[in-house]
């Protein structure tokens, strides 16, 4: 196997972890920041109602996502 393979493949694979991590810490973050800036990090009844609302949809996404690649 030739050297450039085996670094092309090392290097999709980190790649595709460290997207993978970033998407997932963004939509986490997005989710608990949804109140604003005019909240100042307090965060009311119906914000954190829509913050899990957001929350269950990305998980929810996820499992579909798992399920497919199944799937395949």
């Amino acid at each position: 196997m030739k050297i450039g393979t085996i670094f092309g493949r090392f290097g999709r694979m980190l790649r595709n972890r460290m997207l993978r991590r970033g998407m997932k810490k963004g939509i986490d973050k997005v989710a608990r920041l949804s109140g604003g800036p005019a909240s100042a990090g307090k965060a009311t009844p119906a914000s954190q109602r829509q913050a899990k609302a957001t929350r269950d949809a990305v998980k929810r996404a996820r499992q579909a996502a798992r399920i497919t690649r199944r799937m395949r």
